[in-house]
């Protein structure tokens, strides 16, 4: 096989990736996906273990390295842990994905303080927490991609999640503001707004209620993981150097 056409199939060979909440469902599928595309990848959980490992250790099928890395990427200090574990085992990271996430179903006036802080730092926090370690590295290399993971709510809106709304729109504001301050270093950074998609997050839903997310997508159909994993390894790409500060929305048609 030719050097070319290895590059072509496997363009992420020899980086390095990190990817929160990377355990299960969408992270799952994008830690899979980067590997696939020659990746070593950093799966972070928090509580999940055996399943971390288990996606390693399926990711290393691909011909890469990959080590479960536990950290409450909320924590300043495990952050900074994660990636001194991930230089040390695997190397400088290039890729980072920030993907951890939570939410809540219920209305604002219902949502208590520890809650709202909760969503606020989970799904905004430790993306600036995570950035900020990482980008000294792709700094050092003059290339980088950074991918965060939002929401189609975070774009428009969802009633009854408000905070979890707010948390996904300012991850958009943070994506843009940041692409433009490390646009000159080679570092992009962009963010996947996904849609509806059949993973444990919608899994409190009564059946009617999937039924009606299904015919408000035009594609009739809910999102799997490996939908968002295939937008987010393609922005992984060095041939994604041109796209920076932009917000893709894989959502089956559901916001246009």
């Amino acid at each position: 096989m030719s050097r070319n056409l290895v590059h072509n199939l496997r363009p992420l060979d020899g980086q390095v990736a990190i990817v929160t909440g990377g355990s299960r469902g969408i992270g799952k599928a994008i830690c899979l996906a980067l590997a696939q595309s020659g990746a070593h990848v950093a799966v972070n959980y928090l509580r999940s273990q055996e399943a971390a490992e288990q996606v390693a250790k399926h990711c290393k099928q691909y011909g890469v390295q990959a080590l479960a890395a536990q950290a409450d990427v909320t924590k300043s200090q495990d952050v900074k842990q994660l990636i001194q574990t991930t230089c040390l085992y695997l190397g400088k990271p290039s890729i980072l994905v920030n993907n951890a996430g939570i939410s809540s179903t219920r209305l604002l006036i219902d949502t208590s303080e520890e809650e709202w802080d909760a969503i606020i730092d989970t799904n905004l926090k430790a993306a600036y927490l995570c950035a900020k370690e990482v980008i000294p590295h792709m700094l050092h290399n003059h290339y980088g991609r950074i991918i965060n993971i939002s929401s189609i709510w975070g774009i428009a809106g969802g009633s009854c999640e408000v905070a979890y709304s707010a948390s996904k729109g300012g991850l958009i504001a943070f994506t843009k503001a940041l692409a433009k301050e490390v646009g000159p270093s080679g570092i992009t950074v962009n963010a996947v707004a996904p849609g509806a998609i059949d993973t444990d997050m919608i899994s409190h839903l009564r059946e009617e209620e999937r039924e009606a997310l299904v015919e408000e997508t035009a594609v009739g159909r809910l999102g799997t993981p490996a939908d968002i994993a295939s937008v987010v390894r393609f922005l992984a790409e060095p041939s994604s150097s041109f796209l920076t500060g932009q917000v893709i929305s894989p959502n089956g048609g559901f916001l246009t």
